[in-house]
């Protein structure tokens, strides 16, 4: 049984999704809705978190122009990522002390149930020490992570390269990280898969999570 709310939102122009995140955000803290996972997939756009270095950006504005592509600075933890079509973009707006949770356990489940949802589609991912998101061959990474914690209330969360245009990741340091490249589940299994079945699958996995950790705590 699901105890979080689900929000699927389909195409949603990144700051729109902002929008959405901060209205269920004000309706988890006045205690109107329980924690709530928002999913959705952006147009292209590269953002920046408050970490980023703008040179890790690669192509001027014009070039942005021609590739249709926007440019957008956030709140959120870490360097620069890529959100586009065929990527399923994940905001969990999540109460971390309903659930016994601090930021750096949240972080852990978060990459925990991303890890399990991928082998659903049979895809190894890993975790690579000192860089937070989920790996394939500790080589090329396959979802981003980056959040912000506020009154105890998550935002932003991760982006999962389900069949995303990998071409997009060529005018940009991935991360910030030189040596390490970028992958989907497409590349990895030549699977074409619907955003809502990886998006079913990860919602079960994650809610298991934090009631499992939820319930180590009761009692």
């Amino acid at each position: 049984m699901l105890n979080l709310d689900v929000i699927n939102a389909g195409l949603l122009d990144y700051e729109e999704g902002l929008k959405l995140q901060q209205l269920v955000w004000n309706d988890v803290l006045e205690l109107k809705r329980p924690s709530t996972i928002i999913f959705c997939e952006h147009p292209p756009i590269y953002t920046f978190g408050k970490s980023a270095k703008s040179e890790n950006l690669l192509v001027n504005a014009q070039q942005l122009e021609l590739m249709g592509a926007k440019v957008q600075q956030t709140d959120r933890g870490g360097d620069i990522t890529f959100h586009g079509p065929g990527q399923l973009v994940g905001y969990p707006i999540v109460n971390l002390e309903n659930y016994q949770l601090g930021v750096r356990r949240y972080v852990d489940l978060l990459e925990d149930a991303l890890i399990e949802a991928c082998s659903e589609f049979n895809v190894k991912a890993d975790k690579l020490e000192g860089l937070t998101g989920i790996w394939v061959n500790a080589e090329r990474k396959i979802a981003a992570i980056g959040i912000k914690v506020s009154r105890g209330i998550t935002m932003h969360g991760f982006a999962l390269n389900v069949n995303t245009d990998l071409n997009y990741f060529n005018h940009m340091v991935p991360c910030g990280i030189k040596e390490k490249s970028v992958t989907s589940i497409k590349a990895e299994t030549n699977q074409v898969l619907s955003l809502s079945e990886v998006a079913s699958k990860f919602t079960t996995i994650f809610n298991n999570k934090l009631l499992q950790n939820e319930s180590k705590f009761e009692g």
